[in-house]
């Protein structure tokens, strides 16, 4: 029987560390110390909205239907979630709000094309 990796200790919640991989067909282990991706760092709920994020994908307006939750519901549980993955929420918000500003620029014809290209990528 297989069970989930555990990423937090049970006793103190402190990280875990994988530190032995075994192949059940041919008795291989190798042992050392190895990084688990931070998506492996979510609790099962988190993974189940992710699941659900991605099946539907990231419409909010079809999570909110699949989940029975509200838009402000759905937005809290993704900020929870690139909290937990180590990104800063407000500086993903910033930089959607200069992406927004530069398009708008372009649309008004502040900036040119390759002003707004050359603006975008130095973000």
């Amino acid at each position: 029987m297989a069970y989930s990796v555990l990423t937090n200790c049970p006793v103190c919640s402190n990280s875990l560390h994988i530190t032995k991989l075994h192949c059940s067909r041919c008795h291989t282990t190798i042992e050392n110390e190895f990084k688990l991706s931070k998506i492996a760092s979510l609790s099962s709920e988190q993974l189940q909205f992710v699941e659900t994020f991605l099946i539907c994908r990231g419409n909010i307006k079809e999570v909110e239907k699949e989940l029975g939750i509200s838009y402000p519901t759905v937005r809290g549980k993704l900020n929870d979630i690139i909290t937990a993955l180590g990104y800063d929420t407000e500086t993903v918000k910033k930089n959607q709000r200069d992406e927004k500003k530069i398009v708008s620029m372009l649309e008004n014809g502040e900036i040119t094309a390759e002003e707004a290209i050359r603006l975008l990528k130095s973000e």
